[in-house]
């Protein structure tokens, strides 16, 4: 009330716009994706540990180089039709009587042949393949191509359906199954086969076995959103096929670059230097990667939305989420790669001394991976918007650089020439996306907020790092000693009253509890 007996009127929150909606939503879900992203990751170190201490550089080597065959291979046979799928799904109409689930088959039933043919191919082929792949007389070298040829077609039904669920799901199904159901069984099975003493087929077997599991997952978690119990239309129209693959072929050579990355830089080094070389850039490559599941985890998330904001031609709240998302993959990411950078040794020493020659090679491809994160998800903006080939274009440009230099750099420098040639690879791709990205959304991508974030992550983390460094050298000790001093820093703030009652207000619009 005033003075003079009139009642005040109530002060009420202006209403949140669009734009600020979206933003929110796309911050939620990133939450839950970065929360799967850290598990992840650390459920990948541990894979990575078991995988170097329990078979050394040379075994380690083998191992990662099967893998790499699964990981490209696999992404070739699903040919950009996941992708497609993330980029269809969000703009269909889902349950009994709409017209989503019929883009299941389509996107299914090619992939699943293709994978089958190739799988038959490379296990008559293995025996000829295995002496170009792996050291002369390694004895594993067929069998461990035999076994990932076979396992290829359950790799493609699961990345298709993983996709699927990533378009209609809420993110927290995917990240259950891809972060936390499929990370957390490969350590525990290739552990225990190492325990009993098998070899490193043995262990690459658990490493696929999970795999399996992922598929049954999947196919429960798409039963009801896409109205399959309800008997939703299963039989797809001519147009489903013109336009999810008109988008997955040109997706499917860039998929194929991007997911690729780390293991054709592996098998280029074990075909040009040795098994060992092979073996150390594998484990630079793993700590390398494993900072973009930061900003995996987000860009799983909000990419669904980006394709319906862009779908609806609403290019400027699409924008905002982008630069939204990338400033927290900044802020998370770039302090994770100056530690990386700084203290490669002590990173390095914790797969074994044996590793530590690839300390430069570590800090390069550290370097090269904050150029990746802080131009953030601008590849998935591109690919939402539809432009599958303007981002093959950039994909193949990076390939084309990282694989000429690669075979000019790893004979004479082993991993250290292909920690070059990879990131002249990143480089350029980055830079190609981001200019094309600009031209396809037409909003501006970059602000002051952004800059100032990037700013503020890499001048306080190279300061404290540096100096901790300086006194406890870069060895596992000045590691230690600077992760306590960063968590001590982290968690001052919490001692005040106000900072945590702010931290629990904010936490419900985070995690998805707030006014939507």
């Amino acid at each position: 009330m005033t003075a003079g007996g009139t009642p005040t009127p109530a002060v009420t929150a202006a209403p949140a716009t669009g734009g600020d909606r979206e933003v929110r939503r796309g911050t939620r879900s990133g939450m839950v994706g970065l929360a799967g992203a850290a598990v992840n990751g650390l459920l990948g170190f541990v894979l990575t540990v078991v995988i170097v201490r329990g078979l050394g550089p040379a075994g380690s080597g083998a191992m990662f180089t099967a893998i790499g065959v699964v990981a490209i291979m696999g992404v070739l046979c699903c040919a950009g039709a996941d992708t497609a799928l993330v980029w269809m799904l969000p703009r269909r109409t889902p349950g009994r009587d709409g017209d989503a689930a019929r883009l299941l088959p389509v996107a299914l039933a090619p992939t699943l042949l293709l994978a089958v043919a190739v799988a038959a191919t490379g296990v008559a082929c293995s025996g000829a393949l295995a002496p170009v792949l792996f050291d002369p007389g390694a004895a594993e070298g067929k069998g461990l191509l035999r076994l990932a040829f076979a396992g290829l077609p359950v790799v493609v039904a699961m990345t298709v359906l993983l996709a699927a669920v990533r378009a209609v799901r809420p993110v927290a199904a995917l990240v259950a199954v891809q972060y936390v159901l499929v990370p957390a069984a490969r350590p525990a099975l290739v552990l225990a086969a190492l325990a009993a003493g098998a070899g490193v087929t043995i262990a690459f077997a658990g490493w696929l076995a999970p795999v399996a599991l992922a598929v049954l997952a999947c196919a429960a978690l798409l039963l009801r959103p896409l109205g399959l119990t309800a008997g939703a239309r299963l039989r797809p129209a001519g147009e489903d096929w013109r336009t999810l693959w008109g988008f997955a072929l040109p997706r499917a050579a860039s998929a194929t670059i991007d997911a690729s990355s780390m293991w054709l830089t592996v098998l280029l080094t074990a075909a040009l230097a040795d098994q060992a070389e092979a073996g150390v850039i594998g484990a630079v490559g793993r700590y390398a990667l494993a900072g973009l599941l930061i900003m995996h985890g987000l860009r799983v998330a909000v990419a669904p939305q980006l394709s319906r904001l862009l779908g609806q031609g609403r290019t400027v709240e699409a924008a905002a989420v982008y630069r939204r998302i990338t400033m927290v993959i900044i802020g998370f990411s770039w302090p994770g790669y100056l530690l990386l950078a700084i203290f490669a040794p002590g990173f390095l020493r914790l797969f074994g001394a044996e590793f530590t020659t690839g300390a430069t090679a570590m800090a390069l491809l550290a370097g090269a991976m904050m150029v990746n994160s802080g131009t953030g998800i601008v590849q998935t903006l591109l690919l939402m918007s539809g432009s599958s080939g303007q981002h093959l274009l950039a994909a193949a440009t990076g390939l084309l650089l990282n694989v000429g230099l690669a075979v000019a750099l790893i004979p004479a420098h082993g991993a250290l020439g292909a920690a070059v040639a990879w990131t002249a690879g990143i480089l350029a791709e980055n830079v190609l996306a981001t200019l094309a990205a600009r031209r396809v959304v037409g909003a501006p991508l970059v602000t002051r907020a952004m800059l100032a974030t990037a700013g503020l992550a890499g001048t306080a983390t190279t300061v404290l790092a540096g100096a901790v460094a300086a006194v406890a050298g870069r060895d596992v000790a000045g590691l230690s000693l600077t992760l306590a001093v960063m968590v001590l820093l982290a968690a001052m703030p919490l001692l005040h009253p106000r900072v945590r009652r702010q931290a629990r207000a904010a936490a419900p619009t985070l995690f998805g509890r707030g006014p939507r």
